[in-house]
Order: C-alpha cells, then sequence, then structure tokens
C-alpha cells in the first residue's frame, strides 16, 4: 500500500526531471511514510512513496527492476494470492531476490504480458516501463480498491495515486471542470473517468491504459456480470457463502507488520471480525467509534462482537470540530468529496494507526446483497410499470404539472416527488432517490447557463449508460451493478482509501474479493432481497457467526449530526465561506439560492444539510487547489475532539 507517480514525455521526448517526479511524490507522502523512490531514465520517470507491509527489508523499495533491468514498476496495493503465483512462475524458470508481491507483478508481465492482470488477485495500481518496447503499461484492480489519475499534455503523460501530485508541475493549471462539479452536486463525489480538475482523468476500475509509438489507449479487462444464475439451494448458499468469505479473509491476514479490523456494529464488519478471530491464535485487535448523540452511536453493538470473541478491543468517542477537520479533509481528498461519514472515517483510521498498520473492513457488504433500504420502493416500483400506458401517462402528466416548491420538510415537496419518480423509468428513479441535489431541485437553484451547459439533470448520463451496460436481468441486479460501477468505486471505495492512507494504514477488504463478489452476482436477485428484507442470504449464512441483536436490527449509516452542526458549530463557518460572493461569483448557483438554503436550514423549516455540506465542500475545494494552488502539502494542525 503506497503511493505512486510518473511520467512519460512521448511526445516531446524531453527529459524528466527527477526533481519534479519527487515533488509530486512529496505532495502524497502520506500515502507512504516508510521510505521514498525515484527512478528516471531520459524521457520517463516513475516514483514511489513507500508504506512497508510485506517484506520490510531494503529488498521491496520502489520504483523495483526486473533481475535483468528492462522492466521497472511502481506499484500501489497488495497481491494476496501473490505466493501462489510465485511458486507457479519458479516452475516456469523466473529468479526472486525479494520476498514482495511487487516483484510478482513483474515477472507475471514478463510471462503473460497484458494476460497477467487476470492472474492478480489483490487491489491494486501500477505502472511498469518496458525499456526493450519503450512502452508503459498502467493498470487499475478490478473495483477500483486503489486510485489512480493521469493527466495528458502537449509533452506526455503523467499518472499519481493522487491528483494534487500534478500541481508540482508548474506548467500544470488547475482549473475546475463544470461537468464534473454538476455531477458533483447530484451526488456528492465526481465519478469516473471523470476529475474535479480540467484535464485530469480518472482510470476506471478493471481498465489498464498503454502508451505505445506515441498512442494511448485505454481497455476494460474486466466486469462484473449478473447474467448467469447459479441453481443452488438456500442451504448451499450458505454454507458456499460463508466458505468463500473465510478465504478472502484468511487471504487478507498476511502482513509483516501488527494487523487489526474496524468494528461498525453492523453485519458487514462483524462477520468479518468473526472469521478473523476463527483463523487467528492470537485475540483480533477491533476498532470503533461512539458518539454522544444516541441515534449516531453504535458502540454497544460493536461491543457484543468484540466480547464474543474476546477480541483487543479499542472504543473512541468523537466529538468532531467540524470546523478543524474541514481543511484536512479537503486537502486529502483531492476533489469537492461531500458524504458525510468521511468524518467519522477520517478519525477511525487516524485512531487505529496508533496501534496497527492494516486494518480489515466490511466495504462491499450491502453492494454484494442488496443492504441499502432503497432497493425496496425501487424494486416495489416495478409494479407501477405493469399498469396501462394510459394510466402511467396521467400519473406523468401530474407530476410533470405540479408545482416546485423548494422546502424540503412540505407535503407538496415530498408529494411531487414521489409522483414523479413513480412515472419516471427505473433508471430515472434511481437517479432522483440517490441525488442529493435532484433534478428538481437542481434545476431550481443553479445558475441556467452553467445547468445548460453542464446538461443540466442530464449529469445523470454515466449512470444512465451503465444500467444500459448492465446485463443483468432483474432490477434489483441491475441497481447493485450500478451502485459497483459508481457508488461503491467512486465514493465508498474513495472515502476509506483517502481516509486510512492519510494516516499511513492500509485498508483490506474481504468482501470486494473479486472471486467472492462473482459468487454474489450469481446468485438469484431474491437471494439477496427478500420482500423487505436486504441482505437475506448473508443474514441466514452468518446467523451462528454474528449476534441476533445486530442481524435484526434496521440498517444503520455511518452518520454524523450535521443538521444540528450548521445550526451551531458551523453556523459561523458556513456562513463565511457560502455568503462572503466567492461561491457566487463562480458562477454555479442563482443569486441568492445559497441564502436561502441557509436561512430555511437555520429557521428549522427544512432540513438542508447534505447539500449545505456539499457546498461547503466544494466552496472549501476552490479556495484551497483553484485560488491558492498548493505546490507544497499545507501545515494543518490535527484535529481535536477524540476520546478514550
Amino acid at each position: 500500500m503506497c503511493g505512486i507517480a510518473g511520467r512519460l514525455n512521448f511526445r516531446s521526448g524531453a527529459p524528466v526531471r527527477p526533481d519534479l517526479v519527487q515533488g509530486m511524490c512529496d505532495l502524497i507522502a502520506h500515502r507512504g511514510p516508510d521510505g521514498a523512490g525515484v527512478w528516471t531514465a531520459g524521457a520517463i520517470g516513475l516514483g514511489h512513496r513507500r508504506l512497508a507491509i510485506i517484506d520490510l527489508s531494503p529488498a521491496g523499495r520502489q520504483p523495483m527492476l526486473s533481475i535483468d533491468g528492462k522492466l521497472v514498476i511502481t506499484f500501489n496495493g497488495e497481491i494476496y494470492n501473490f505466493a501462489e503465483l510465485r511458486r507457479d512462475l519458479e516452475a516456469r524458470g523466473h529468479r526472486f531476490v525479494s520476498r514482495t508481491d511487487t516483484e510478482v507483478i513483474l515477472a507475471a508481465y514478463r510471462q503473460w504480458g497484458v494476460g497477467c492482470l487476470a492472474r492478480l488477485r489483490g487491489m491494486f495500481a501500477f505502472a511498469i516501463w518496458d525499456t526493450d518496447e519503450r512502452s508503459l503499461f498502467i493498470a487499475r484492480d478490478r473495483l477500483g480498491k486503489k486510485p489512480l489519475h493521469y493527466l495528458v499534455d502537449t509533452d506526455g503523460i503523467a499518472f499519481a495515486s493522487e491528483p494534487k501530485a500534478f500541481l508540482a508541475d508548474r506548467a500544470f493549471e488547475p482549473r475546475p471542470n463544470p461537468q464534473a462539479i454538476s455531477a458533483y452536486l447530484s451526488y456528492q463525489y465526481v465519478p469516473s473517468p471523470m476529475s474535479a480538475f480540467e484535464g485530469v482523468q480518472k482510470l476506471p476500475p478493471g481498465h489498464f491504459l498503454t502508451v505505445r509509438d506515441g498512442v494511448i489507449k485505454v481497455e476494460r479487462y474486466w466486469k462484473l456480470s449478473y447474467a448467469t444464475k447459479r441453481q443452488i439451494s438456500e442451504s448451499e448458499a450458505c454454507e458456499e457463502l460463508v466458505a468463500r468469505l473465510r478465504e478472502a479473509v484468511r487471504l487478507r491476514l498476511v502482513s509483516d507488520v501488527p494487523l487489526g479490523a474496524f468494528l461498525s456494529g453492523g453485519i458487514d464488519s462483524s462477520a468479518i471480525v468473526a472469521l478473523m478471530a476463527g483463523l487467528s491464535d492470537t485475540p483480533v485487535r477491533t476498532f470503533s467509534i461512539g458518539f454522544d448523540e444516541k441515534e449516531f452511536d453504535e458502540l454497544p453493538y460493536a461491543r457484543l462482537v468484540a466480547e464474543r470473541y474476546s477480541t483487543q478491543h479499542h472504543e473512541f468517542v468523537v466529538r468532531p470540530q467540524a470546523t478543524e477537520i474541514l481543511d484536512k479533509l479537503v486537502w486529502h481528498y483531492n476533489e469537492p468529496y461531500a458524504d458525510p461519514s468521511a468524518i467519522p472515517t477520517y478519525y477511525l483510521a487516524e485512531l487505529a494507526r496508533r496501534h496497527v498498520t492494516v486494518a480489515l473492513n466490511g466495504d462491499a457488504g450491502d453492494e454484494n446483497f442488496a443492504g441499502y433500504r432503497r432497493y425496496v420502493p425501487l424494486k416495489r416500483a416495478e409494479q407501477f410499470d405493469q399498469l396501462p400506458s394510459a394510466v402511467r401517462q396521467v400519473v406523468g402528466a401530474v407530476a410533470r404539472r405540479a408545482p416546485a416548491p423548494l422546502r424540503s420538510d412540505s407535503v407538496m415537496y415530498r408529494g411531487r416527488r414521489w409522483l414523479r419518480r413513480l412515472a419516471d423509468t427505473p433508471e430515472g428513479r434511481y437517479n432522483s432517490r440517490v441525488a442529493v441535489f435532484d433534478p428538481d431541485l437542481k434545476a431550481e437553484v443553479c445558475d441556467p447557463a452553467f445547468f445548460a451547459a453542464t446538461d443540466g439533470a442530464g449529469s445523470s448520463a454515466l449512470l444512465l449508460q451503465a444500467f444500459a451496460a448492465s446485463d443483468a436481468t432483474s432490477t434489483v441486479d441491475a441497481l447493485l451493478d450500478v451502485d459497483v460501477t459508481y457508488y461503491l468505486a467512486d465514493c465508498l471505495l474513495v472515502k476509506v482509501d483517502i481516509a486510512t492512507m492519510a494516516h499511513g494504514l492500509e485498508g483490506r477488504s474481504p468482501l470486494l474479493d473479486h472471486e467472492f463478489m462473482e459468487f454474489a452476482a450469481s446468485l438469484p436477485s431474491d437471494f439477496k432481497l427478500r420482500g423487505q428484507t436486504t441482505k437475506y442470504i448473508l443474514k441466514q449464512a452468518v446467523r451462528d457467526l454474528v449476534p441476533r441483536d445486530i442481524i435484526d436490527r434496521p440498517k444503520k449509516g455511518f452518520g454524523v449530526p450535521l443538521g444540528s452542526w450548521f445550526r451551531n458549530e458551523l453556523r459561523e463557518l458556513s456562513g463565511d465561506l457560502l455568503l462572503d460572493g466567492r461561491l457566487a461569483a463562480r458562477g454555479y448557483f442563482k443569486p441568492g439560492m445559497v441564502e436561502r438554503l441557509i436561512t430555511e436550514h437555520r429557521q428549522g423549516v427544512a432540513a438542508w444539510q447534505d447539500q449545505l455540506w456539499s457546498l461547503l465542500m466544494l466552496e472549501s475545494w476552490h479556495r484551497m487547489f483553484i485560488d491558492a494552488r498548493p505546490s507544497v502539502a499545507p501545515t494543518l494542525p490535527e484535529p481535536a475532539g477524540v476520546s478514550m
């Protein structure tokens, strides 16, 4: 787990300066506190920041050269089946001088070329330079656990784990990408392949990029399929689910540094801890975050699992100081990012790092087994689609003609939204339900020119394309497919990667194992959502592992009290940042609309906390990355407010 960066001047042929690559790495030094390396040769330069996990010796340093010196790699991630691959490669005549998975990737690429990606089981983003072919090969793991951004300019191409690395090059002029900003307002994150920075792109999950003979190609090598369904009984599915998940956990316990687990009190992380306990000879170290506000506190449920499996349990009560953590979040997340659960995740990672260097988590349980409550009404809406077309047309006409009140707490607002969703397509219903600034609200508050230039509600185009590209034959599987493609990859995994790497902590996710996810995708959709029961088959499978109180309780998100913050702790800061004229001058919103959202929320006549948090993160990002254009990491105080 590390940070990578590099540059290839394939157009100009100009030598890459080592200090430029070093500067790129310095801006992401937090990703690798254990060492740094730069390798350059003419027009190519590769850089690395190391977080040492396996083979802590100097033999694991990067960039790493193959034994013959003809291949060079910079790599971020973990290959969990590297020992098995190494034995196979040794049988084919390859020699190794380290115990690293990095060297195994080099040999696998030498043996199978691009085909090596099909054999790698893990999380990764890496770049390999082939000195004989004069070609660059960049790849990202199937689900997008590890990030990779790239920038094409007049000289060639640059790449990095985080886009802030490009600021090391004074020729790079950071400008906002309006289409990305529009998508961000809808979803609280920027979906790939877009980036908030104009000219910067994300390499999508399951893709690789090659540069050869002056030509850049981006190709997909993997996509999760829902088309083929297994004929399997519930009992057989439960047995295989646990066996496969246990294997995924076992693979992720390989480490030469201390290892533990995040324990939220939910079913996913609880199942992971239970399986870890069964595979470990020593007590599992577990870490949980709690809040003073009971509606956000899950410590009692996490404690049930910790006591049952006698873990070395660490509990932390967080009293976040939002004004102190804001700049930290803006700096580390690189782009506008407004999922408020990033706040407790950041604290949890910072506190866990005091004890361990690797932490397993329960990410992807909801995307594998339909854990979100929104799936229930979206599936139920299928019944409306079976009505005669005349009835559906009448409902659609009523929805379109109903007035569009702004207040989110009004009966008219909720009723109109419900009718609009019902009359919409399945894809449109999904978009309306997940959007923070839904199409109606976006049209109401955004500047007409900005709205039109960014295709307005059409920022959902990527989601609609994902629905069209899915091979799912049921509504539930289609929803899962789209969530895996965007919400999981570009929001949830970004949240955890950035929060953990900000503190030099490696996060591992057994439920993201691609073989396990392929198994889950092959299960009938009614195994996942049955009536109103979400995660049906997972709950059945782990009943002997997880306390019943956890399995049967309603799903609870990793939330924070944003609503009260904007009336109290964030009242002054939000006014200073959102109402001093700078946000208004950016041309995103109609005059007076942001002030109206703030006023209505403060007065308690509407609940605009999610929208206001999105605006606060957007304006803070503008001021830090666009207005100030940092070329070195700023000195930011560590946020206070944590007690044990």
